[in-house]
């Protein structure tokens, strides 16, 4: 039987198998091994589907379809027993990211040129915080997904030891690592013995001393920047002439998160933005709301804060650019507002880091290594809060986007022959 490593990613995705020994990742679009987890329903193709960034593409160019991103969150959330309308059509949740799976399997057989019946499945140490039922069933959901696209043989690994096992593929000696697995949905750590005698072992549960995770990563980030960025050129924060009431954050809200953006656009809400602006003591900021309802530009919006998040890791100053809702309106973003935004989150990452030292049976300084893996693990003020947890330990990363991949798939040569 031939198996793969998947790592289905909040935002993106990758997929491998085993070649002559060494892991080997698919190209899953064009030559790339690496896609966006993003699907769009082309109406104006009679319901096409496209996937990764011929999805975000098509969607920018503003052809008539519905763009669904960050599929993976829908596990860990209420929404997984929801549906959404596609086409005219009510559609589950699942259902999409089934779709999804299917064409990265896909991608993956005409790589390996046979059909591909295993699969070791990455998954966060947390789908859900302090919810062991929600976070179980999550996994179940997975793995039937999993099943339906044709995988007879499902098991499941936790990102971080998968991305560990990576790291250790090129160790020379025996240490101690905490890996920080920084990622678009949740943020998971481990810390384990890692070496060249030991990654011949079967069985690495005595290696492993401690898992733990929070569901923050990147796209709370993002939420977070663009309520406190975007949000208030739209009206947030504004008020009703009547009796002066506040603008309702529910809009702003939905609008701001991968996950829930396309049911800001439901014609109730679109109602309620008509009415609200008659109603404004700033107009011109309800206006803009009102077109990005009716025009469906909450995605556009979305990834311009995306845009603008990634390029402060190297700058200290952008424009988040909304042209596309008013001609020459910019947002000015400093990466010190930036960071004090984000900043409640990554002191929450800290302690989940030093929780997870403390279960390992540790003193911060017995950390030699924190290996950092995930793309949300690229912004300064992320890595600078982790790295605090253990001040004495080497700081390594690489591969930042495909790590837990390259583990997944050296962990299903291992586990299924």
């Amino acid at each position: 039987m031939i198996a793969c490593g998947l790592d289905f990613g909040t935002s993106n995705s990758a997929i491998g198998i085993m070649r002559e020994g060494l892991p080997s990742l698919a190209p899953v679009e064009g030559d790339s091994t690496l896609i966006p987890s993003a699907v769009f329903f082309d109406y104006e193709t009679k319901g096409s589907v496209l996937f990764g960034n011929e999805a975000i593409e098509t969607y920018v160019a503003q052809t008539d379809g519905r763009l669904m991103r960050a599929l993976k969150s829908v596990l860990g959330s209420s929404l997984i027993d929801e549906t959404t309308m596609l086409a005219g059509r009510n559609v589950a949740f699942t259902d999409v990211i089934e779709i999804y799976i299917r064409h990265i399997k896909e991608r993956a057989e005409a790589f390996a040129g046979r059909p591909i019946e295993g699969v070791v499945h990455g998954r966060p140490v947390r789908f859900v915080d302090g919810d062991d039922i929600a976070d179980a069933r999550a996994q179940s959901t997975l793995e039937s997904i999993a099943r339906r696209v044709g995988f007879r043989d499902v098991s499941f690994v936790y990102e971080p030891i998968a991305a560990a096992y990576h790291y250790e593929n090129s160790a020379t000696r025996e240490e101690i690592v905490m890996i920080a697995d920084i990622g678009g949905g949740t943020s998971d750590f481990t810390v384990i013995r890692i070496g060249p005698q030991r990654r011949v072992k079967v069985d690495r549960s005595d290696d492993i001393l401690a898992n733990t995770g929070t569901h923050i990563g990147g796209t709370d980030f993002d939420s977070q920047f663009s309520m406190r960025s975007v949000m208030p050129v739209l009206g947030l924060g504004t008020h009703l002439i009547e009796k002066n009431l506040p603008m309702p954050m529910s809009l702003y809200l939905a609008l701001s998160n991968w996950a829930t953006v396309n049911f800001s656009y439901l014609p109730k809400n679109e109602r309620q933005v008509v009415e609200l602006l008659a109603g404004a003591r700033e107009p011109d900021k309800v206006a803009r709301l009102a077109k990005v309802i009716h025009d469906r530009l909450g995605h556009r919006i979305a990834m311009a804060v995306e845009q603008a998040k990634v390029m402060l890791s190297e700058r200290d100053l952008v424009d988040i650019g909304l042209g596309f809702i008013e001609t020459g309106l910019n947002v000015a973003a400093m990466r010190s507002r930036f960071e004090s935004i984000i900043r409640d989150n990554t002191e929450r990452l800290r302690v989940a880091a030093v929780g997870c030292i403390a279960m390992a049976g540790l003193k911060p300084e017995e950390i030699q290594t924190v290996f950092f893996t995930g793309g949300s693990s690229l912004i300064p003020a992320v890595r600078t809060s982790v790295a605090r947890a253990a001040p004495a330990a080497r700081i390594a990363s690489g591969s930042d986007f495909l790590s837990v991949a390259l583990g997944l798939t050296l962990e299903a040569g291992r586990r299924i022959a």
